[in-house]
């Protein structure tokens, strides 16, 4: 299966809408249950002009997204916060890698990004195996850092820092 990287469109949000209805994929990230179509329309007709998306389409299908948000501080301009989902049946063919990457060569060498900030479950260890590979390393411990599925739950504050 072929997976072509390339950057979110108005129209992707059908597709978008459909990955993070996937309890894998709100349980893992900020987002709520349920999501709607309406939601995603709105976030993708008018995104921030620091705000940055890739999704995989692997046979015209959205089966990952990345999102990375510029930090708005004049001192803080070389700051990115990521934050991505894979369809929970795409999961472990390197689809995140392939997201991660890409979004990782964007900020690097065409936005002169050179920190960039994470927060993942401290319960996800495909995840932040993921990110320690892409040479992520894990600065501190949120603890109760978000409600989900009737508890709180913890999260690494993770960063990549290049020179």
């Amino acid at each position: 299966m072929e997976v072509i990287i390339r950057h979110t469109e108005p129209g992707d949000f059908v597709g978008i809408q459909a990955l993070y209805a996937q309890a894998g994929a709100y349980s893992g990230t900020l987002q709520l249950p349920h999501p709607s179509q309406h939601l995603w329309q709105q976030r993708l007709a008018a995104p921030g002009p620091d705000s940055y998306s890739l999704v995989a389409e692997a046979n015209g299908i959205i089966v990952g997204q990345i999102g990375m948000d510029l930090m708005s501080s004049p001192r803080r301009r070389h700051v990115g916060n990521i934050g991505m989902a894979v369809c929970s049946n795409q999961q472990n063919r390197g689809i995140g890698a392939q997201l991660l990457a890409a979004m990782l060569d964007l900020a690097n060498n065409w936005l002169a990004v050179t920190r960039i900030e994470l927060e993942v479950y401290t319960d996800n260890e495909a995840a932040i195996a993921l990110y320690e590979k892409y040479g992520f390393v894990k600065e501190g411990t949120a603890k109760n850092y978000a409600f989900r599925d009737g508890r709180y739950v913890d999260a690494y504050l993770m960063a990549r820092v290049s020179l």
